[in-house]
């Protein structure tokens, strides 16, 4: 796990997308109480089983969206005092998952230092994180930042699906996951009103600096809301 600071963790292993040679991230943050929150986890190993606890105990595992759940019913056994929080829709996909909470249903009190914020019109289901004490914004596919990967096809796919050396959305998700383009422009407006500093994204690499106008860059091809252009002089 390596630490970013101001109790927040990151784990990172490679994943295989389409041919591609990418890399997928999970997150461990520090709670009040000095558990830990476990934000879309990798493969449960012994070694990063051990690491993980030499932070201390998950009391929290959130299952971001639609995608990002693959290893958190691993998670949720070893740590079986701990709170599933899970996307929308999850329970239906992973009926074997055990969910406590869907995300972005109410306001939790063990999520206190944290603000969600649900992306509507989005097929993935999925909320965004953003942690108040280290100013950091956490999505797993709203973003990539998968910078330059080596490898001709994956160079070659990122480079036709617009990710390729810069944060963005795929356009692959652009043209296939959004059915609500409106109510998912009035979501990712939500989201840039949250005062983040850093970006810590599903794929790729994080955002320690200028995290807030890459992120609005990314979502420059999205309409603004119908709201916002009524408000515009």
């Amino acid at each position: 796990m390596k630490a970013l600071g101001s109790g927040l963790w990151i784990d990172t292993a490679p994943i295989r997308i389409v041919g591609t040679r990418l890399s997928v991230n999970m997150a461990a943050v520090r709670l009040d109480g000095g558990g830990l929150l476990l934000w879309s986890p990798l493969e449960l190993t012994p070694e990063r089983h051990a690491e993980v606890q030499a932070l201390g105990a998950v009391e929290q595992i959130v299952a971001p969206n639609l995608f990002h759940h693959l290893h958190a019913a691993s998670w949720a056994a070893a740590y079986p005092g701990a709170r599933v929080h899970g996307a929308p829709g999850l329970q239906k996909k992973r009926a074997d998952l055990r969910i406590d909470r869907v995300l972005g249903a109410a306001t939790d009190a063990d999520l206190e230092a944290f603000e969600e914020v649900p992306i509507d019109g989005f097929r993935l289901g999925e909320t965004a994180l953003f942690h108040r004490p280290s100013g950091t914004m956490l999505v797993a596919d709203l973003v990539h930042n998968v910078g330059r990967p080596e490898g001709l096809w994956t160079k070659t796919y990122t480079t036709m699906a617009g990710f390729y050396d810069q944060v963005a959305l795929s356009r692959v998700l652009r043209w296939t996951a959004f059915s609500d383009r409106a109510a998912a422009r009035r979501s990712i407006d939500r989201l840039l009103a949250q005062p983040f500093e850093r970006l810590l994204v599903g794929h790729g690499d994080v955002l320690d600096s200028g995290a807030r106008e890459a992120f609005e860059g990314a979502y420059d091809w999205l309409a603004p809301s119908p709201r916002l252009l009524r408000a515009s002089p």
